[in-house]
């Protein structure tokens, strides 16, 4: 059984795979590989959430980026298009158009998560400016506390007795 290295294996998969969806039988005579290991490779890629023609799953199990993927294949499809593609890949219009919806909402969301995530900010730099004023009146009000302890303490020392303490 021939080995196929990782370059080869990507090239012959690039004539199966979109944009070129060529048959496994074409493919097989051209490369020279038997067809059972072109269909081999296709269920690895299946398995793998990419998108293959002849795949009749429902096309939830798909991975993110394939699905993605499809929705932008197909965003500028008509709607005979759209129904071919479908047909190739084994999906329903409303499938793909609800994996548009989805990527849209997400983008939506990521909108809303920016905004909040600004929002947040300017009430952090607002708190942060709020809090730095607090803490620059307490250090002057304790600079001043502390003069004045300095100076009780220096008048005690000159005059050897608590300044409060007249009784004498």
């Amino acid at each position: 059984m021939p080995r196929y290295s990782e370059e080869r294996k990507a090239a012959v998969l690039k004539k199966l795979l979109p944009p070129m969806n060529r048959t496994v039988v074409s493919v097989s005579a051209e490369e020279g590989i038997s067809d059972v290991t072109l269909y081999s490779w296709l269920k690895q890629c299946r398995q793998k959430g990419m998108p293959v023609p002849g795949n009749r799953n429902t096309g939830e199990d798909w991975s993110p980026e394939a699905k993605l993927a499809v929705v932008i294949e197909t965003a500028a499809m008509s709607e005979a298009e759209l129904g071919a593609y479908c047909r190739e890949k084994g999906l329903y219009p409303e499938l793909v158009q609800r994996w548009k919806e989805a990527c849209l909402q997400g983008a939506g969301m990521q909108t809303d998560q920016e905004k909040a995530a600004q929002k947040q900010q300017r009430e952090s730099r607002k708190t942060i400016k709020n809090l730095k004023t607090e803490v620059r009146r307490k250090d002057r009000a304790l600079a001043e506390t502390t003069s004045l302890l300095v100076l009780s303490k220096k008048l005690e020392a000159l005059y050897g007795e608590d300044p409060d303490n007249e009784d004498n």
